[in-house]
């Protein structure tokens, strides 16, 4: 039920900014405008606009950049300290206007991505003249290092790193603004509260300060790696117009009737096959399917579970038939210096089975004549140990007759 009250919220507020007429927008204060602008951006970005929408959010988005050149909010003279907290937001007016653009969906897709790319450059230019750009990102792309992996991985490290800064930094600005907001709402219940007021509005002028800054820091790192994506998109299409341009639609054509006639070929083979074949018997050997799957076999073929050991040697004896010794010993020249196995894993699992087999069979044998024996001997060989433990008790009382306890110790005793 959330996810439906959601998505219905949203359907309603995009219904709303639809309906609002376009002249009302040319008449709105830039506060008001870009804050139509980005709840179209928010929109976009959760893939809840369509296109019509998408571009209505790009010419509110023009118009938030055309207001802030004439007005001259940023000069190349400042840095970030200079610029006023109500004024930081504008910065993200190009990469706003850079993310909506890229999904305008249109049939020539190049100079949309080269029109984003210019707006994701004046974004980065701006904040790097801002000096909101940290100095390793700064180093890295000054440095012009050859593009390998180790560089790429070592740049996307860091700036994933500084993205998730972002992104932890505003959850907890969220926070502290969600528990400040409650403690106001009780005090108020409460009791009003007169003293401190002005330290909260200090406080709240920090904390949006904080929050634009880490809101800039998180676009500046989407906004890298969007440049990226984008140059490489534009690459391949470029490559795909110009090989167009060059061979037209012909090389795409035979292959797309290649595969359909292969494609064809097979499943009226396969047809044919099933219609006359019967089923054959389940193959045991894990070689002989393996060579069944790769085409070396068939499968009506006999087959004994026997391993033909490996030859080295020239290809024009291992391949041709082995029939005298001297050829034999000649494709045994090259041999490799370990043994080779002799019998392959399902011969050596039937020989273990056989094995086994026989030793179950003479275990059951001997325990059979064993239990035998055993009822028939049974009162004789007890009646025989009964008389054996007798004839030992009798001789060892007659050995403690003739030998009393310290009899051979007399001269050990002092007085003896």
């Amino acid at each position: 039920m959330v996810d439906v009250e959601e998505t219905g919220n949203k359907l309603q507020s995009q219904m709303r900014l639809h309906a609002e007429p376009e002249d009302d927008a040319a008449d709105l204060p830039l506060p008001a405008l870009f804050d139509r602008a980005s709840r179209l951006h928010a929109l976009a970005s959760s893939s809840a606009l369509d296109q019509d929408g998408i571009r209505t959010g790009v010419d509110l988005l023009r118009r938030c950049d055309d207001m802030v050149s004439k007005l001259g909010l940023f000069s190349p003279n400042e840095t970030k300290e200079d610029v006023s907290t109500a004024n930081l937001k504008y910065l993200l007016v190009p990469y706003y206007l850079a993310e909506m653009t890229e999904k305008i969906a249109q049939e020539d897709r190049i100079p949309v991505l080269k029109t984003s790319q210019d707006h994701l450059k004046e974004f980065i230019a701006l904040c790097e003249v801002l000096e909101l750009i940290p100095e390793d990102e700064l180093e890295l792309s000054r440095q012009k290092q050859p593009d390998t992996m180790t560089n790429r991985r070592a740049q996307k490290v860091a700036r994933f790193k500084r993205q998730k800064a972002a992104e932890t930094k505003l959850q907890e600005i969220r926070e502290r603004k969600e528990r400040r907001g409650r403690s106001l709402r009780a005090a108020a219940l409460s009791a009003p509260i007169e003293a401190g007021e002005e330290d909260d509005l200090e406080n709240d002028g920090e904390e949006e300060r904080e929050a634009w800054l880490a809101t800039i820091s998180l676009a500046l790192c989407k906004a890298f790696d969007l440049l990226d994506m984008l140059k490489k998109e534009e690459e391949m299409l470029q490559a795909v117009k110009e090989r167009k341009a060059k061979d037209g639609n012909a090389f795409a054509r035979e292959m797309l009737d290649e595969r359909t006639k292969k494609a064809e070929t097979w499943h009226h083979n396969a047809a044919n096959r099933v219609a006359y074949s019967k089923p054959a018997d389940p193959i045991t050997c894990a070689t002989f399917a393996q060579d069944v799957i790769e085409g070396r076999a068939s499968v009506s073929q006999a087959h004994e579970h026997k391993h033909q050991p490996l030859i080295f040697g020239p290809a024009s004896i291992v391949g041709g038939g082995l029939t005298s010794e001297r050829e034999r010993m000649t494709a045994q020249v090259f041999q490799p210096s370990y043994r080779m196995p002799t019998m392959s894993i399902e011969e050596a699992g039937l020989r273990e089975m056989k094995m086994m087999e026989k030793w179950q069979e003479r275990t059951a044998e001997l325990m059979k004549e064993s239990t035998s024996a055993w009822h028939k001997d049974g009162s004789s060989s007890a009646q025989e140990d009964e008389d054996a433990e007798e004839e030992k008790a009798r001789a060892w009382d007659d050995w403690k007759d003739d030998n009393p306890r310290g009899a051979g110790n007399k001269k050990l005793t002092p007085c003896g």
